[in-house]
């Protein structure tokens, strides 16, 4: 099989004004992520806790990207710091969304903080299901 990677364009503007310094964000597709998953790579959720709640992968760790608020989507301000009370800087680490566009926001910028093995999954949590990989339901009461 495969290895289907590719590096995105640099990424370069602004999620809600806040700028976004130039960095190549590498990009795998589900398939590769599922099998990093397998091998030990740390899986970092940056939906919503609502989104995360209704199902996720297994031994995930959850960390908002953004927040909803009555005045739209909001950035988490403790983004990187929450990250950084889970994870080290040098684990190996894929990120992964609803669809893979906060995750390719949030790869940015943990890139630009310093962390080295960071990979974007394409097409994010959709994808995984779609493609029928195991996901953590949740536990319904009847």
């Amino acid at each position: 099989m495969a290895t289907a990677v590719s590096c995105a364009s640099p990424l370069v503007g602004s999620m809600n004004g806040l700028p976004s310094s130039e960095v190549a964000v590498v990009t795998i597709d589900v398939n590769t992520a599922k099998d990093l998953v397998h091998s030990k790579h740390l899986y970092l959720d940056v939906r919503t806790l609502e989104e995360f709640d209704e199902g996720h992968l297994e031994n995930s760790i959850v960390v908002p990207y953004l927040f909803i608020t009555p005045q739209g989507r909001e950035k988490n301000p403790q983004f990187l710091e929450q990250v950084l009370s889970a994870c080290k800087k040098e684990d190996n680490i894929i990120v992964g969304c609803r669809s893979g566009v906060r995750s390719l926001q949030a790869s940015a910028d943990l890139l630009n903080a310093g962390f080295k093995s960071i990979k974007n999954m394409e097409g994010g949590y959709i994808a995984w299901v779609a493609n029928g990989f195991a996901v953590k339901q949740p536990q319904k009461i009847v």
